[in-house]
């Protein structure tokens, strides 16, 4: 049997291609639509391999990948790395990411993001919640349904908070909402219609990336470089393709830590106002005043949103956070806001801002501060010698991992040794190939002797080498 009866006979779905006119891609991205539109291919199904198919249709496999991407252009179908190109509408894949640990009780955790386990934290939170109890006013608002835009003296507090931080706001630009992801997927619901673009780093936050494809976006990435996105990429897609809204992360890229200058942020505001792009900013991973930029609000007014929580500051299940938005953006926020949850939780807001205002959140701010440059001294010391790159306030580093090691392969050799790591992968967005490099969390174990065992551990990972540890086959 020839090649291309037996690539016939392995195909799930074979069009037909007879009578084909004009660009033979174009023609194929036609036969999806068409097979789409009359059930032969279903949600969720996966289209052939591209060599696959080009061998039984007797083309080139450039051919399959032009028509396959010019069917993703479309909205048909939708591409990613290690499941092939599938119809979209189907349910979406399990996330290989959680915010929550998957260490074992022996593991040292080095995979979450998360503030550094301290008693402090619940203990201030009791005596908030007592304060809050004891203030009946306080205690029946906050029990009330809220406005949607949140209630207005706890948009006033944070506001005060905010603006003390260095971060200038008035309590009418800002939507409180359930968590800064909740704040990300309002804003992309509220303003963006299912289909069209949104872009960001080619290595972004996962939740951002589950985000938009639970809501029917196209998601494209842009090029990084050490500062983070770069303009001349960002310009070259805009030519290409209509984006709707920029998710940007200036401050500390998750993964990379990458740092935009001022410089970089201006250029990224030309491009913004040349194609009417919105620009969603993420500053849940709080910076240090004297290590911060000038975020995008400030540079962009008219069309930049920002993203508070308290999450990394305060507490992951103190489900609280703010999205500050041009006054002409506010009524579809608050629209969106309605329809998802009608508001923001009363006491959730009366608790995380009275611990931010009474200043007893201060003294756990600066300690983690302290303990943080102690932690990133560790780093320092433990992978000396090797490629990663960190910032100064942030809770992770970014190992490049040196040949021939590959991602996968020291996740698993360092949990055979008993760190947790996560892959790369979830970070990638769209069809990107995953880079052989490593998130490095330092903040998860709650004792710094365990980071430091976990480091060294890594450190003799990284010394031997995969064909010592893991043999390559």
């Amino acid at each position: 049997m020839d090649l291309k009866n037996r690539a016939r006979q392995r195909c799930s779905w074979l069009p037909d291609m007879e009578g084909t006119s004009g660009p033979y891609y174009k023609a194929l991205a036609e036969r999806i639509a068409s097979a789409i539109a009359s059930g032969d291919l279903t949600p969720g199904e996966r289209l052939p391999p591209q060599r696959l198919l080009a061998d039984a249709l007797e083309v080139t496999v450039g051919t399959i990948t032009r028509a396959y991407r010019e069917a993703e252009r479309q909205g048909l179908v939708e591409a990613k790395v290690g499941s092939g190109t599938r119809v979209r509408g189907g349910a979406p894949d399990t996330p290989d990411f959680h915010h929550l640990s998957r260490a074992g009780t022996d593991s040292i955790d080095l995979s979450l993001s998360i503030p550094i386990p301290n008693p402090l934290r619940a203990a201030q939170l009791s005596s908030v919640l007592h304060r809050i109890a004891d203030q009946n006013t306080q205690l029946d608002v906050s029990l009330d349904y809220q406005p949607e835009q949140g209630n207005l003296c706890q948009r006033q507090q944070l506001a005060d908070w905010l603006s003390a931080q260095g971060l200038p706001m008035q309590a009418q630009e800002l939507v409180l909402t359930v968590g800064g992801q909740h704040a990300d997927f309002l804003a992309l619901q509220s303003l963006i219609r299912p289909g069209e673009a949104v872009a960001s780093d080619a290595l972004t936050y996962p939740g951002m990336i589950a985000a938009a494809r639970q809501l029917g976006l196209k998601h494209l990435p842009v090029s990084m470089d050490r500062e983070g996105m770069r303009p001349d990429a960002l310009e070259r897609l805009c030519q290409r393709q209509r984006i709707r809204l920029l998710y940007l992360m200036p401050e500390h890229n998750n993964p990379t830590a990458a740092h935009m200058s001022l410089e970089r942020r201006e250029a990224i505001v030309r491009i913004a106002r040349k194609y009417d792009l919105l620009l969603l900013e993420d500053g849940v991973q709080f910076v240090r005043a004297d290590q911060r930029g000038t975020p995008f609000y400030q540079l962009a007014p008219e069309r930049a949103l920002y993203i508070f929580s308290v999450s990394k500051i305060l507490s992951g299940g103190l489900r609280f956070g703010a999205l500050r938005a041009p006054a002409n953006l506010l009524p579809q926020l608050s629209a969106g806001l309605r329809s998802q949850c009608w508001s923001s939780a009363g006491l959730m807001g009366a608790a995380a801002c009275e611990w931010l205002t009474s200043g007893e959140a201060q003294t756990l701010i600066d300690w983690q501060w302290q303990e943080l440059q102690a932690r990133h001294q560790l780093l320092e010391e433990r992978l000396r010698g090797y490629e990663f790159h960190t910032h100064p306030c942030g809770f992770q580093a970014w190992l490049h991992l040196p040949e021939p090691w590959r991602a996968s392969d020291f996740i698993e050799q360092a949990g055979l040794r008993g760190v947790t790591l996560i892959s790369p992968e979830p970070f990638c967005v769209g069809t990107q190939p995953a880079p052989q490099a490593i998130r490095i969390c330092l903040t998860p174990p709650a004792q710094r002797e365990a980071l430091a065992i976990g480091l060294e551990r890594l450190a003799d990972l990284l010394a031997e080498g995969p064909r010592l540890s893991a043999p390559l086959v």
